[in-house]
């Protein structure tokens, strides 16, 4: 694997070892970020099975403001930190071990309190783009994140927000998930990317 384009344009990335966790390819990579282009400059990014974190790392190759990376599997973590200290990154991203869904909870539910008290809650990160790829295996993963984004509350995408899912080709996914509607189909080999809009701000550009 290796960075597509900007500031750490060929650098080479590590991949965790076996089958558990599936890199997004060099190819499927820069074909997501050739439509995120017009979008990515200074953008908060969600990067959601982060594995070995190339699809953040891109993005703050790119230009994103800040990257936060999700995942729960020790030998993707510790993959995930080599990339980055490879590459010299130092700033501008969090790591946030554990399940995708217990991630999503946690950011609702501390919203919670301060809205049941009357006060208005500090807003979480606003995520301009998110990115999700479970492994392909755990198709249950793909409706349960995507409900929970497209049911969030608390401020967790912006406004305009786009979400995006890798998934296997043959396996199809809803038009909308609460939320968000599916806006875009782009189809490379077996690999499939689906694009989602928070509400009825914006559309994926053609």
């Amino acid at each position: 694997m290796r960075i597509i384009a900007g500031t750490f344009r060929s650098r080479t990335l590590e991949a965790p070892a076996g089958l558990a966790t599936r890199p997004t390819s060099d190819r499927l990579r820069e074909t997501l970020f050739n439509v995120l282009a017009p979008r990515i400059q200074g953008a908060s990014f969600l990067d959601l099975y982060a594995g070995s974190g190339a699809v953040g790392m891109e993005a703050l190759s790119r230009g994103a403001r800040a990257v936060t990376f999700v995942e729960r599997a020790p030998a993707a973590l510790s993959v995930l930190r080599a990339n980055l200290a490879k590459l010299g990154i130092a700033t501008g991203f969090r790591i946030q071990p554990g399940s995708v869904g217990a991630y999503l909870r946690r950011q609702e539910a501390g919203q919670k309190p301060a809205r049941e008290a009357g006060r208005k809650p500090a807003p979480p990160t606003a995520f301009a783009l998110v990115f999700l790829d479970p492994p392909y295996d755990a198709a249950q993963e793909y409706a349960a994140t995507l409900n929970l984004l497209g049911a969030s509350q608390a401020g967790l995408l912006a406004p305009g927000a786009l979400v995006i899912a890798e998934h296997r080709r043959k396996e199809r996914l809803e038009e909308r998930y609460g939320r968000l509607e599916r806006t875009r189909l782009l189809e490379q080999g077996d690999a499939s990317l689906s694009f989602y809009a928070a509400g009825e701000t914006i559309a994926a550009e053609s």
